[in-house]
């Protein structure tokens, strides 16, 4: 399907007026944002090997307003019966990835994001140079989604992905506050204000590892599907500035080579321009679960070559 949405070109401070009038998507201050709480969620260089291994993991990619794709995605597996017990999210993958985690069922999830969703709770950063948007507001909106519970207490092993600012190495959080963790796997740079834990500055996973299968393989899964999102090799337009077209080399290059490593891989044509609209939303809802019922006949071969499905 071929997608005929225009390119985002507009001020952000416009922006950001207007999308702060939708239903669901601060702090202010003289110091940038950095959790020292008890539950402060645990970054990790690597992901240990899990007892037991998980038989199906789902590998949620990044990719900002095409990430409700995976909403319809998750839907189609959902009532196929493919229910993975692990889950790893980059950036909007991890936010969605905490719903489906926390027992949320893709329906309930879907119902959510026909309210606004998380891709529309933007609050004002004073920090302009480090993004403009802070973030408080998705990490309350996750919490209170998830019932107030730590990544270790949900009812499915959850992997978010960041990446650490400084090195720009990928991070994984798996115990601590999910909305935490996920607000540093969704901090896009230059919108999203970075997140301080502990004294170390996160940003989106997209930066690291928009598609982390490598975690879910470190994690011992058997079998691991993954979604990725983004736009397809070849898909800079030609008339792109020569910065957007490395930048979208540079994500591909991050991308393949994880993907690969993937037993199924599900990758919704969502074109290329996005923007945070509802139309936008319902429209990548319904690419993510075209394609997923496109490919349910071959995953559905694959999982019983593997045993996994009677």
């Amino acid at each position: 399907m071929k997608n005929q949405l225009e390119p985002i070109r507009i001020d952000r401070r416009k922006a950001l007026l207007g999308l702060s009038t939708l239903p669901l998507l601060a702090l202010s201050g003289c110091a940038a944002f950095d959790y020292r709480e008890s539950d402060a969620p645990q970054a990790m260089a690597a992901v240990p090997r899990l007892e037991p291994p998980p038989r199906l993991a789902l590998v949620l990619g990044s990719g900002g307003p095409r990430g409700y794709a995976h909403i319809g995605v998750m839907r189609v597996l959902e009532e196929a019966g493919v229910v993975p017990d692990l889950v790893v999210g980059s950036s909007v993958g991890a936010v969605l990835g905490a719903f489906w985690a926390s027992g949320l069922s893709a329906a309930r999830i879907d119902e959510l994001s026909l309210q606004g969703g998380p891709l529309t709770l933007f609050d004002p950063s004073p920090f302009a140079d480090r993004g403009w948007v802070h973030g408080q507001k998705l990490q309350d909106y996750v919490n209170r989604g998830i019932g107030q519970r730590a990544m270790e207490n949900l009812p499915r092993r959850l992997v978010v992905v960041a990446t650490e600012r400084e090195t720009k190495a990928a991070r994984y959080f798996m115990r601590g506050n999910t909305g935490v963790a996920v607000r540093a796997s969704s901090a896009m740079p230059g919108i999203i204000s970075p997140v301080g834990i502990g004294g170390v500055e996160y940003e989106d996973g997209d930066e690291s590892l928009p598609v982390a299968v490598s975690a879910a393989r470190a994690a011992g899964a058997h079998f691991v599907i993954a979604v990725d999102v983004s736009p397809g090799a070849g898909a800079t337009p030609p008339d792109a500035s020569d910065a957007l077209r490395q930048r979208d080399l540079r994500r591909r290059a991050r991308i393949e080579p994880e993907v690969a490593k993937a037993d199924f891989l599900i990758h919704p044509p969502v074109g290329y321009w996005a923007r945070p609209a509802r139309s936008y939303f319902l429209e990548s809802r319904q690419i993510g679960e075209s394609a997923a019922r496109a490919l349910m006949p071959a995953l559905e071969q694959s999982l019983s070559a593997q045993g996994l499905r009677s």
